[in-house]
């Protein structure tokens, strides 16, 4: 695998090119419209950001793999938010099938959304989403639910654009 973002490479320039993955049978199977995904995209869209592509995908690691690798490697987004499928439940795989393509931890995203939704609900801590880096893009898991994917992604919002500056290659200065 080539590994995008180290060495010489210049930086990337213009927006920030995002994609949104929606991990969910009954979304997969057309029995339930995907309206996370297109909460998110509302979100990153206000931003000023592209969205490249937004999938709906079943439960199903090896798939979640295939889309986030393909994703990172392929289409080479900044960002990859993925919704769905990080609660407890049996069918719930989206964490597993993120670490297997991760190449680096970043977990301050996660633990900000979790610590956030906390304040609102004790079921927070049931959320086993995680966030990190493949080459040079940056993978957030959301919640599921249109609510909480939204909520969530609004608490990483403000660091975001940083983050993802450092990834395309800024070599700036990251204290303040």
């Amino acid at each position: 695998m080539k590994v995008r973002g180290g060495g010489g490479d210049a930086p990337r320039q213009g927006p920030f090119r995002v994609a949104i993955l929606t991990v969910s049978d009954k979304g997969a199977a057309g029995e339930r419209e995907d309206l996370s995904g297109r909460a998110v995209e509302e979100l990153v869209l206000r931003e000023g950001w592209k969205v490249e592509v937004r999938e709906v995908v079943p439960d199903e690691a090896v798939i979640v793999e295939e889309r986030l690798r393909y994703f990172c490697d392929r289409l080479r987004v900044d960002l990859v938010l993925t919704t769905g499928g990080t609660g407890m439940s049996p069918r719930d795989v989206t964490p597993e099938a993120t670490r297997r393509v991760l190449e680096k931890d970043a977990p301050g995203f996660a633990e900000a959304m979790r610590a956030a939704s906390l304040r609102v609900t004790p079921h927070a801590m049931l959320s086993r989403a995680v966030s990190g880096i493949r080459g040079s893009t940056l993978i957030v898991n959301l919640p599921g639910s249109p609510k909480g994917a939204r909520e969530n992604l609004e608490v990483i919002i403000p660091a975001l654009p940083h983050g993802l500056e450092k990834l395309r290659g800024d070599r700036g200065e990251c204290a303040g």
